[in-house]
């Protein structure tokens, strides 16, 4: 079978070019956009001489309004007319208080429309292009569609299993160990990867520890770098009775981050009142053989608008999402040095990923490696 034209390649790889560009921009508000994705978009028409001129950018707005295409579209104005937009997602196709971004790209005389990820909301799914292609606009699907699933896989989760995406990270030490007993917080790793937990918290829409973690380390599960300060998204505890002391680091920033406690019906209601004043939110949960029941409690904090969760710790929470069978990704940082037999055993490493994960990616930081496991939805 003979292969593609050569003009077919080229726009193939220009396809992929700006597809990989417009999935780097929507990870800009990735965890700022509520309930609807972090989509990106880009508007690219010939300069006149041949060669590719982006016109138009836009990601979704902080919120989730205005989407991404409308603000590429706004940008771009009458050079829209004739162009290529790339766009992360399929766009949408019902209508709100704003007509679908679709009808947008065809009203703004876009020639052809390149998409990504397709969007499994029962409004838009195939819809989005169907409207694209009746205005006679040249639809092209699927162009890096596992790379851009992949960007928004908390929306996907969402939408597919009406709970959040759940990313379990662990730092081990080079015998297997997450800490030492009674020891609080042990540093593992070095400030590069310490550096990049930060920067998957600020893409996050919450941290989830649980009380035991919250009581020995008195952390405060919030983004430290420099300008994403803003980005810390809100932090949960799972404290069935409510221990978490008032003069916690975690309760000392809830004017500035969320916090939600996770407790039981049973648990001391002047506890309870007590953090309430000091702006602690609640959620209600039930409660299986003594503990949190965590598919319930996934399901309360999609209804929240919380796509992707990101568990930090500490062992027996890690094990319980693992065994709950709740975890869609893993992401270990292993650092140079080892613990000793005092230390707490990892409920995974890098030997024992669960069955039906794949290897997604390895990096180095400094000493410290990193890897990360997916499972496909």
């Amino acid at each position: 079978m003979a292969g593609p034209l050569p003009n077919e390649a080229a726009q193939a790889a220009l396809d992929r070019r700006f597809m990989a560009a417009a999935i780097r921009l929507s990870r800009r508000n990735a965890g700022r956009t509520s309930t609807n994705p972090s989509v990106g978009t880009i508007i690219v028409r010939d300069d006149g001489m041949g060669r590719p001129m982006i016109v138009g950018t836009g990601v979704t707005a902080v919120g989730g309004r205005p989407h991404a295409e409308t603000e590429a579209l706004a940008e771009a104005g009458e050079l829209a007319r004739g162009a290529t937009a790339y766009v992360t997602l399929e766009p949408c196709a019902h209508h709100g208080r704003t007509p679908p971004c679709a009808n947008a790209l065809v009203n703004a005389g876009v020639a052809r429309v390149v998409g990504a990820a397709s969007d499994p909301d029962p409004r838009v799914s195939g819809k989005g292009y169907a409207i694209l292609r009746a205005a006679g606009v040249q639809v092209v699907e699927k162009v890096l569609a596992t790379e851009a699933a992949e960007q928004m896989a908390g929306y996907l989760t969402r939408s597919l299993k009406k709970r959040p995406e759940v990313t379990l990270k662990l730092a081990l030490s080079s015998d297997g160990k997450i800490g030492r007993k009674g020891a609080g917080q042990v540093a593992i790793t070095g400030e590069i990867a310490r550096r990049d937990v930060y920067l998957m918290r600020a893409e996050a829409d919450a941290i989830l520890v649980g009380i035991g973690t919250a009581l020995e380390d008195d952390p405060a599960l919030t983004v430290r770098l420099p300008g994403l300060e803003n980005r810390s998204p809100a932090r949960i505890i799972l404290d069935r009775q409510i221990r978490l002391p008032e003069t916690s680091k975690l309760v000392s920033g809830v004017d500035r981050v969320p916090l939600y406690i996770a407790s039981c019906l049973e648990a001391d209601p002047q506890r309870r009142a007590t953090l309430e004043r000091a702006g602690v939110r609640f959620i209600g949960t039930e409660t299986y053989s003594g503990e949190v029941a965590l598919p319930e409690l996934l399901e309360d904090l999609a209804a929240l608008g919380m796509a992707s969760v990101l568990v930090e710790g500490g062992a027996k929470v890690a094990e319980a999402f693992l065994e709950e069978d709740l975890v869609d990704r893993i992401v270990l940082y292993q650092g140079p040095e080892a613990i000793g037999e005092d230390g707490i055993a990892s409920p995974v490493d890098a030997d024992h990923i669960p069955a039906g994960f794949r290897k997604l990616r390895e990096m180095r930081f400094g000493e410290d490696v990193y890897a990360e496991w997916v499972r496909d939805l």
